[in-house]
């Protein structure tokens, strides 16, 4: 069975991203572990981390940055 897949993003405060996935399921995953090391630590201005999108697979930004699929859908928490 293939992993549920993001289609839309909703950036809450405190670096936690509001993820819906084409099975309908609403999750929360927080980015804030993610945030280290050069390639992720633009992430750390949070004008630049509102800049999430959806690309109907994963959560990217802007350069280039993502989040692995596996990690955002068994990662985050139901609500």
């Amino acid at each position: 069975m293939l992993r549920p897949t993001a289609i839309s993003v909703t950036v809450q405060k405190d670096y936690i991203l509001k993820v819906i996935f084409d099975n309908g399921e609403t999750k929360i995953f927080d980015v804030k572990p993610y945030i280290k090391g050069s390639w992720y630590s633009q992430l750390m201005n949070f004008s630049y981390f509102s800049l999430a999108k959806a690309d109907g697979f994963t959560i990217i930004w802007p350069d280039g940055q993502d989040i692995c699929p596996d990690e955002l859908y068994y990662n985050s928490m139901p609500i």
